[in-house]
């Protein structure tokens, strides 16, 4: 995105195009209507309902030169919603419009390899990791994992909330596990032995200006994202020290918007690096109810040049995410919300989908309090209340 791009101040009728059509959208999208903006939202196939409340939901697909024409017609500034965006499109955008986050922090975030070569090479702390694109390359990886370490195999590129991913022992049969994993390029990581995961959510805007939201603690369930707890329950110096690297990392991207940093921290006290989102996350989501500015308005202020808000907590934050699983897959109908609507400090937020799954995320809840221990304890009773297992302890 060109820093010189004009600003596109609330209430002038502007229109913001965004590149996909799911949840975050969506949300982007809220905040952009309570500001006075449009909305065109690109879904690159039939909208699956998050899309809907957009001006305008452009469904061809991201390689049709129609839908592309459409989109740079209505949008007078672009983002993403979604980093696994064709490259070729994320250029033909971005040639013609103001785009935020730009095409190189897109392209690095959607592709591990690059991801983690970029991390490396800037020298930023991440787990050990090996290029693997054949089962001798892979035979070589395994041998260099220290004695008893082990390692987790993931796809190159396409891979999020697990997928893609597989767990091997140092002494694994590399053809064998070559062939079963069935992807043509992958990067083999040396598994960590984790204390915590945690995540930094920060904005960027076009002068370099940066805020970050307090470290969020991360629990996981089936390899989804389940509660994020806000603050994370970590020593300062290690969100001090997360922040920090966060920070560095959207300065080395000139990165302009809201980018999500995903980290480990190991049982020894090292922090390192994991993932890389440019754009809002899930771990992000309480700021709508437990911030002054949520990480949706961030990324809606950066992209249209406007100074960024405040990210100051207002309260403690529990958010507990809600998938298709709580839902009756043969008919469709939603648990009973009761628990949710009866309990002070609880926000529901559900993202229009019209079809649950399992493992598909059709929500959240917010839940916010004065002090950590009681919200969590909160949470945890209304997630017994839909079946949800205790989690955060």
């Amino acid at each position: 995105m060109s820093h010189t791009a004009p600003v596109l101040a609330p209430g002038t009728g502007a229109t913001i195009g965004i590149l996909g059509g799911g949840q975050l959208g969506r949300m982007l999208a809220l905040e952009a209507r309570r500001m006075g903006y449009r909305i065109v939202s690109w879904s690159g196939g039939p909208d699956s309902g998050p899309a809907a409340l957009a001006d305008v939901v452009i469904e061809g697909a991201f390689d049709d030169p129609g839908a592309l024409e459409q989109f740079l017609g209505a949008a007078d500034a672009a983002t993403v919603e979604f980093e696994n965006i064709p490259s070729d499109l994320l250029e033909a955008v971005a040639g013609r419009l103001p785009m935020a986050p730009n095409t190189r922090s897109v392209i690095t975030a959607q592709h591990r390899e690059r991801e983690k070569t970029f991390l490396a090479n800037a020298g930023f702390p991440c787990a050990p990791f090996w290029i693997v694109d054949s089962e001798q390359q892979l035979a070589a990886a395994l041998a260099a994992l220290p004695d008893g370490a082990g390692g987790v195999l993931k796809t190159a590129e396409f891979g999020y909330d697990g997928k893609g991913q597989a767990k091997v022992d140092r002494d694994a049969d590399p053809a064998a596990t070559w062939e079963a994993f069935g992807a043509p390029r992958a990067v083999l990581e040396q598994r960590i032995e984790l204390a915590s995961e945690l995540s930094v959510v920060l904005a960027r805007g076009r002068d370099g200006a940066t805020a970050h939201f307090q470290p969020v603690e991360n629990f996981h369930r089936d390899h989804i994202l389940d509660l994020s707890l806000a603050p994370a329950r970590l020593p300062g110096e290690v969100s001090d020290r997360a922040a920090a690297i966060a920070t560095a990392i959207a300065d080395e991207l000139d990165y302009v918007g809201t980018l999500a940093v995903e980290f480990f921290l190991s049982t020894a006290g090292e922090l390192m690096v994991n993932e890389l989102a440019p754009r809002p996350h899930n771990s992000g989501h309480h700021t709508l109810d437990a911030c002054q500015t949520s990480q949706f308005e961030q990324q809606l202020r950066a992209l249209c040049g406007l100074p960024l808000g405040s990210p100051r907590p207002t309260s403690t934050a529990a958010m507990s995410n809600l998938l298709g699983d709580l839902w009756d897959l043969e008919t469709g109908a939603p648990p009973d919300w009761a628990p949710v609507l009866e309990t002070p400090g609880a926000h529901l937020h559900l993202y229009g989908k019209r079809h649950p799954r399992r493992g598909r995320k059709m929500g959240h809840i917010t839940f916010t309090g004065s002090d950590l221990d009681s919200t969590l304890s909160t949470a945890n009773r209304v997630r017994s209340a839909l079946g949800l297992p205790e989690a955060g302890r």
